[in-house]
Formats: C-alpha cells, structure tokens, sequence
C-alpha cells in the first residue's frame, strides 16, 4: 500500500507539472517577444496567441497543448499496461485524476504565479486518449458552433457541455464521467468572463483582435 501510494503521488505530480508546462507563454517569449498574459484576454492559451502573435504560433501552441494532456492519460495507461504495482480497479480513477490535475496545470502554472490558459486545448487532448469518438465527437461540436458563430469561447462552452453527453453515451464510466462534469465546469468558470462579453456582444470573432 506505501508503494502505491507514492506512485499514486508521483502520477498526480507529474500530470499537474506537465500540465503546467506554459506553452502559450514560451512561445510569445521566443517569437515577439512579450509576456502574453499582458495583452489581449490574457490567457496563455492558443485563441489569445492567435490575436496576438500570429496563426503559426497559435497552431504550435494548440497542439503541444494537446499533447499535454495526451500525455497526462498515456503516461498512466502505459505504466499500467507495463507494471502491476497498482490495483487494476483504480486505473481509471487515476487517470481521470491524472487528467483533471493536467487541466488545472494548464490554467494554474506553478511556473506563471497560478496563471495560464482556459483548459480548453489539453482537455480536447485528454479525451481523445481517454475514448478517440468523445474527442472526436467534442473536436466536432467545437468545430461546428464556430463555424456557426466565429467565436471560440462559445466553441468551447458548447463542447464542454457536449461532452458530458458523448461520455454518457461512448464511455460510461464513472471516473470518467466524473471527470466529464468537473472539467467541463471548470472549463466553464475559466471561460466567465467570456460569458459576460458573450451577452454584452462585445466577445471578439475569429479575424478580430481581443
């Protein structure tokens, strides 16, 4: 049991550092040059990289955030399918620990002061690992009321709403589905401010700057 639970720790360590890896951050440091959490929404995370420093960036940060989260469930799956050291009937309540503390890495850096993106790209990698047809059914819903809208926060409210009812369908597990509705809530409380420019109509568009 000792054993298991200093692994325990070390995949919630880990997960959360890896979560916390500031991406968006990195990335407008190396390319212009500014500190991105003073301009624009804010946010560390791709959407606001996009208005600010450019698509390529954007593109780059979304996918190394993706990965992120890609790798937050992979490194479990993988240290269960090569080691027995931890019960069978934990793994996925591990992951969807593992996968939660990746999420709130991303928002809460440790390396930013507790700052950081909205959670919207790693979680969209973490469900493709956790079931490929909810991330792909997530990524389609996304990409579907942006096409409709052109607003990106709407997008991700709406498929972290969706999500919880592709779990329900595809994957109904329990700590899967509890990690449905605490990400998705957390998603949504990130996004509050969002919300309040949403109803104001004063939310920027895709092509429009924050």
């Amino acid at each position: 049991m000792n054993y298991s639970i200093l692994i325990g720790f070390s995949l919630f360590l880990a997960a959360y550092l890896l979560g916390s890896f500031p991406t968006g951050y990195i990335l407008a440091r190396m390319v212009k040059g500014i500190d991105i959490r003073e301009h624009g929404s804010g946010s560390t995370g791709a959407t606001n990289v996009l208005r600010i420093v450019g698509k390529g960036t954007a593109i780059a940060v979304l996918l190394i955030d993706m990965l992120k989260g890609i790798l937050a469930v992979s490194g479990v799956k993988l240290f269960y399918h090569y080691s027995d050291l931890l019960p069978t009937q934990w793994q996925g309540w591990f992951i969807a620990t593992c996968a939660l503390l990746a999420v709130i890495g991303h928002s809460k850096s440790i390396w930013l002061k507790f700052s950081g993106g909205k959670s919207a790209a790693i979680s969209l990698g973490i469900l493709l690992t956790m079931n490929v047809i909810v991330g792909l059914g997530t990524l389609a819903i996304f990409l579907t009321v942006l096409g409709i809208s052109k607003i990106v926060s709407l997008s991700s409210i709406s498929a972290a709403i969706a999500v919880n009812i592709l779990m329900w369908i595809f994957n109904p597990s329990i700590p899967y589905i509890s990690f449905a509705i605490v990400a998705a809530i957390y998603v949504i409380i990130r996004h509050r401010s969002n919300i309040e420019r949403i109803i104001a109509g004063t939310e920027p568009r895709v092509g429009q700057t924050a």
